[in-house]
């Protein structure tokens, strides 16, 4: 989906709107933070996590807001380097997956806790190749991690969740090492805090930053 483009989402109507009010409901209760964590250290360093689940100017802009995050970079991972073009993932034919890097100190965030905002607000971790409006592989669910204990906890939290039943359907988050990110274009980046009053970033994005900051006040962050 053409996301610059003010036609189609007019084009859209009443699905839509019934779309964006899903978009912000999602996430109203919070989920339960995951049983087995990560250790927080006592002295600051950085660690790093790539997520995808749909656009990443909603993902990157959660992240953003989100205590203990140094950096939030919307980029692409699954594909090739040189498939790593905007144009060229929206074709669905990439590998890629719209995703962000999230660079985090350990000692102010924990990784479970960077979970646990991921499951809850950031995205919907039961819809397959798609968010909201956005559908294709280049939208899909998935934690790209970078250490084997993130993996460990990733799966574990995966297994809690649908144990638990938190969800009506199951999730298909795929969870696999990271093999490479490569950054998107400039004018992706802080998008959802440059046009805060484009309608997608509206009517999709913005409820996640309430959400977050609703449901996460102690994790949750102004700028």
């Amino acid at each position: 989906m053409t996301r610059f483009l003010l036609v189609p989402v007019i084009a859209l109507g009443v699905g839509l709107t019934a779309t964006c009010a899903r978009a912000r409901d999602r996430g109203a209760t919070v989920l339960p933070g995951p049983t087995a964590d990560l250790l927080c250290p006592a002295k600051p360093g950085k660690q790093t996590v790539v997520f995808a689940g749909g656009c990443f100017w909603g993902i990157q802009a959660v992240f953003q807001h989100v205590r203990g995050v140094i950096d939030a970079t919307s980029g692409y991972s699954g594909g090739e380097a040189k498939t790593a073009q905007y144009e060229l993932v929206s074709t669905g034919e990439t590998g890629h997956a719209e995703s962000v890097r999230v660079i985090y100190d350990p000692s102010k965030v924990s990784y479970g806790q960077l979970l646990q905002v991921f499951f809850s607000v950031a995205h919907d971790p039961t819809e397959l190749n798609r968010q909201g409006p956005d559908e294709g592989t280049q939208y899909r669910s998935a934690v790209f991690f970078t250490t084997p204990e993130q993996k460990r906890v990733t799966d574990a939290y995966v297994a809690q969740l649908s144990a638990a039943k938190v969800f009506p359907a199951p999730i298909v988050t795929r969870i696999v090492p990271l093999e490479g990110f490569y950054p998107a274009e400039a004018y992706h980046q802080n998008y959802a805090a440059r046009h805060p009053h484009d309608p997608y970033i509206a009517f999709n994005d913005a409820p996640k930053v309430e959400h977050l900051q609703k449901l996460f006040p102690a994790l949750y962050r102004a700028e």
